[in-house]
């Protein structure tokens, strides 16, 4: 990955500014200058967040295009039509990375130019402090060079893993979605923390730092999140009385059923 990378963004809502933060704090680019993002003058209040950053602004597709190696399309799916034809006879040298949710390579790839170089990735917003989880798909003349590219500048703010397309709706159920359930659960658990007589400001403190023990856990000591939980569970104990409440109230399916709400939802856009 070139030490100038200059990354651009077509659109500039959460994920986009998520995205930019993590680039400037880890370093993928040489300077917070080096990130540019675009949305329509009628959405211009967007673009207040990447100025404060730094960032270079505009609402011309085309200008964004002119000063960008890799273009991140951050769009709504509904807005991809609208936006791929003001960009298609500008594409052939760029890397283009599309992460609107249910738009497929193939869709894409018809859309813009046969010769584009065009990457669907899946990221999260807990990339804005570095710690989110994207997944990528590769279209056909995307070169080994442009992959690493990629799991560099994505690796700047957390895990990145190549996955074939088929998986990527399921990975929006999971993990592009997934921070959205994670709070609801720190909310949950902060309120039961707060209605036994916590404070508030504790309550969420220990509710959010117990979830990023837990899945820091999980990943550093490779070991299956059942037996992880048996450990924490003493026979005729406090934990093994409220497993058994959540799965009386039906948690994990609930859980299970978001997920593929989320995924279906992919092929509904």
């Amino acid at each position: 990955m070139s030490a100038n990378l200059r990354v651009g963004f077509i659109g500039a809502g959460k994920m986009a500014s998520a995205l930019a933060q993590g680039f400037i704090k880890g370093q993928a680019v040489k300077c917070a200058s080096h990130v540019s993002a675009s949305c329509p003058i009628a959405d211009k209040h967007l673009l207040e967040h990447m100025k404060q950053m730094g960032c270079q602004t505009f609402h011309c597709n085309k200008e964004l295009m002119d000063c960008s190696d890799v273009v991140i399309l951050a769009v709504k799916p509904q807005i991809m039509p609208l936006v791929l034809p003001d960009i298609k006879s500008l594409v052939a040298s760029k890397l283009m990375v599309s992460i609107a949710a249910g738009v497929q390579l193939a869709q894409l790839q018809a859309d813009l130019n046969p010769e584009s170089k065009i990457v669907r990735l899946m990221p999260n917003t807990p990339c804005i402090v570095r710690e989110g989880v994207s997944v990528f798909c590769s279209g056909p003349q995307v070169t080994p060079e442009d992959n690493a590219t990629v799991k560099q500048l994505f690796g700047t703010v957390g895990q990145i893993d190549e996955v074939k397309e088929s998986m990527i709706d399921a990975v929006t159920g999971v993990s592009g979605s997934g921070p959205a359930y994670m709070y609801l659960i720190i909310e949950a658990m902060a309120d039961g923390g707060v209605k036994q007589g916590l404070p508030r400001d504790l309550a969420y403190k220990l509710a959010a730092q117990t979830m990023v023990g837990a899945g820091r856990m999980v990943l550093d000591t490779h070991t299956h999140p059942a037996v992880l939980k048996d450990e924490v569970c003493s026979p005729g104990g406090t934990t093994i009385t409220a497993l058994d409440m959540l799965e009386k109230s039906g948690l994990r399916t609930s859980i299970m059923q978001a997920v593929e709400a989320a995924t279906k939802r992919c092929t509904q856009i």
